[in-house]
């Protein structure tokens, strides 16, 4: 897949892909080797999509925004250089017409202007980034939060929050109100995480540095309670959860490739244990009704589809799979791998591949507390 043969995916990585992807494998080899999109998420809590796009448009960039529903959502296909190629107007039929160019960074022509790519790092040295207008976040990991569906005044665990794409998220869909608490075991990662959201202008969060599992079972023991209607103490359990779990990351390949060195069939066992009792975890603190979100950045069934049939045999009857609409094509979960079977509901969940969507790859479902 690349040059540097370090970076050379392992011979039974190859194997379990063929097996999850079959004929489409030879592009998914080939949206692999691709860079990934420059996508934004614009931040609402400090300017409007339209306000952002015009900002954008203004130092010359070329904007995408790929989603009706989500605005907020963009994609920067590069930059218009400075200065016009007289010689080349002639070769524009239109004003949306791209043309070829002897320039090897070209990106093509539009309108007599040359499209180039953005320098590197032109994206985190943009004012608009320093003020928390934007964060440079890939597609596949907004989705977590847009099927979570945070709202205003709700109180929202995010178990594994650094460095804070999500959570940051989560609080833009919230309105800065209610409550997020916003967790991470490790403090190297809870400053990063706490300097994103000051400079995204996030006020409504608690910030946990504690291991996820032991998290959850603190705030079971703690019982908490609040008044509502007439004077009633009622338990004080968690509106939305999201587990972000850590994992094998075989989905980040295109931002990583040092993942296919690292990647091997102990790492994806050991994590599916630790996701099994993450998630176990947090679904024990979920309010009746409430909704949780379960994601990785990987595509082996052991971390996804198997963690969940975990928790619907270990949670009968107190638990279910939701559907999730999403604005990108997403395949459903696997019923079964290995020669195992799953809880015919994991069916629901959604499996995201590079070449469907030119994304990272991803995984997540939606769970719903029933009892």
């Amino acid at each position: 897949m690349r040059t540097n043969k370090n970076y050379e995916p392992k011979p039974l990585f190859l194997e379990r892909m063929q097996k999850l992807l079959g004929k489409d494998m030879e592009k998914y080899l080939e949206f692999s080797k691709k860079p990934v999109l420059n996508s934004i998420r614009c931040n609402t809590l400090k300017i409007s999509p339209e306000k952002l796009l015009s900002r954008l448009k203004d130092k010359g960039w070329k904007i995408e925004q790929p989603f009706k529903e989500n605005p907020e959502i963009m994609i920067i296909k590069g930059k218009f250089a400075n200065k016009e190629n007289v010689n080349d107007k002639r070769e524009v039929n239109n004003d949306t017409k791209l043309v070829s160019s002897n320039n090897k960074n070209s990106l093509g022509w539009e309108g007599g202007k040359e499209l180039i790519p953005l320098e590197p790092g032109e994206l985190g040295r943009a004012l608009e980034h320093l003020l928390g207008y934007y964060y440079v976040q890939e597609i596949a990991s907004m989705l977590s939060v847009l099927a979570l569906k945070p709202k205003p005044n709700e109180l929202v665990l995010d178990i594994a929050a650094a460095p804070g794409s999500k959570t940051t998220q989560i609080a833009a869909e919230m309105k800065n109100t209610g409550t997020i608490i916003a967790n991470d075991v490790s403090i190297g990662r809870l400053k990063i995480l706490a300097s994103n959201m000051e400079r995204c202008g996030v006020t409504n969060a608690i910030l946990t540095k504690r291991d996820g599992i032991v998290l959850c079972k603190k705030l079971k023991e703690a019982n908490l309670k609040k008044v509502e209607g007439k004077g009633n103490l009622v338990p004080y359990l968690l509106d939305k959860i999201l587990v972000d779990a850590p994992c094998s990351g075989e989905g980040t390949i295109r931002s990583s490739p040092a993942t296919l060195q690292m990647w091997n069939p102990k790492t994806i066992r050991q994590l599916s244990k630790l996701q099994k009792a993450l998630l176990s975890s947090a679904i024990e603190i979920l309010k009746l009704n409430g909704e949780l979100v379960y994601s990785t950045c990987t595509h082996a069934p052991e971390e996804n589809e198997e963690v969940l049939d975990f928790v619907l045999n270990k949670f009968k009857d107190k638990i279910k799979v939701e559907k999730i609409n999403l604005p990108v094509k997403c395949r459903p979960g696997l019923t079964g791998w290995g020669g195992g079977d799953y809880n015919n509901e994991v069916k629901l969940a959604c499996r995201i591949y590079p070449q469907d969507n030119d994304t990272e790859g991803f995984f997540l479902a939606k769970l719903r507390r029933t009892r």
